[in-house]
């Protein structure tokens, strides 16, 4: 006596909700791998893991991005979707961004020039589309606003890093202060954001620590551009210690959130600071920035370990590529 229960909806698969703010982990592990591979030439270490973590991150980057092309074929109505979300559009910039992030791992290898400007050209082209979304809005609300938003737009200060080895100068600067003017604008918005309306949804709060990306970012790209450190470049890497500090004084607050994917949040910011610090200690001669580059690799990795470790478990439980809440 078997009856069919037509008033139930039908589950969408699971492929149509894969997530593109999975490609987040692409970039936390490209960073650390930056982190470790600049403590391996700072220190004349003989120890091997930015090479290890480059092959890591190609094979995440291939799986990921063949669990998206498939979604995209299948379920073209939820890429769609994606890219009509206020929060899921920005997420898009983790795809470029961690092609960027190859392309400087890569350092001089021959397809290192290609990766990075599949990179450069993709998100130039997503930064496009996504202020055009941003100038012709319709539906986006102050609410929806997070720092998630730095990504596509802000992470084009991540192009010179690789950009003055690939292309002429004038191209890294083009990049490099389209990411620097709008994060100062993006900057106060989010701000206004955070300190006058209601507190980001738990699923987002570890996106504040993308606060702490585009000042070490632009660091990092702006100390490639001009070959020194001088005083502008000082302003940039102590903006974005004093946001580390700030951050980290916050920390029981972030441990005591429940993990989600968004958690990946954590680890580009610091491994970009950690890679700055390492710059300060290679520039100034300092002992100081030597240990402090030091203890933020050593959390940078542990982070890194224990959400690689929690991401494979969620999956292992179904907890990814389910319907968000």
């Amino acid at each position: 006596m078997s009856t069919l229960d037509t008033d139930r909806p039908i589950a969408a698969p699971r492929l149509a909700h894969f997530p593109i703010s999975f490609f987040g982990a692409v970039m936390g592990i490209g960073g650390l791998g930056l982190a470790w591979g600049k403590a391996e030439a700072l220190y004349a270490t003989a120890f091997a893991a930015s090479g290890w973590l480059l092959a890591l991150n190609v094979a995440l980057f291939a799986a990921l991005g063949a669990f998206y092309l498939a979604k995209l074929a299948l379920h073209p109505q939820a890429v769609a979707a994606d890219f009509g979300h206020p929060v899921r559009l920005n997420f898009f910039a983790t795809v470029s961004i961690g092609l960027l992030l190859v392309a400087i791992q890569l350092g001089d290898a021959p397809a290192a020039r290609w990766v990075w400007a599949s990179g450069a050209a993709a998100h130039l082209a997503l930064t496009l589309y996504v202020m055009t979304a941003w100038l012709h809005q319709t539906k986006f609300e102050i609410a929806h606003l997070n720092p998630a938003w730095f990504l596509p737009v802000v992470g084009n200060v991540l192009v010179p890093i690789a950009g003055v080895a690939h292309a002429p100068a004038e191209v890294s600067w083009f990049f490099f202060s389209v990411g620097l003017v709008f994060w100062l604008v993006l900057f106060t918005i989010v701000l206004y954001r955070l300190f006058f309306h209601a507190p980001l949804p738990v699923r987002l709060t570890p996106t504040l620590f993308i606060l702490i990306a585009p000042p070490a970012v632009a660091f990092l790209a702006y100390h490639r551009l001009t070959g020194g450190l001088d005083n502008f470049g000082r302003v940039l890497y102590y903006t974005a210690l004093f946001l580390t500090l700030l951050l980290a004084s916050n920390a029981v607050r972030f441990l005591r959130t429940q993990f989600f994917l968004s958690a990946w949040a954590y680890t580009f910011p610091l491994a970009a600071v950690t890679v700055a610090t390492f710059v300060m200690a290679e520039r100034t001669g300092a002992a100081g920035f030597g240990w402090i580059g030091a203890a933020l690799l050593a959390v940078l990795t542990l982070v890194v370990a224990a959400l690689f470790a929690r991401t494979v478990l969620a999956i292992a439980r179904g907890e990814i590529c389910v319907e968000e809440g």
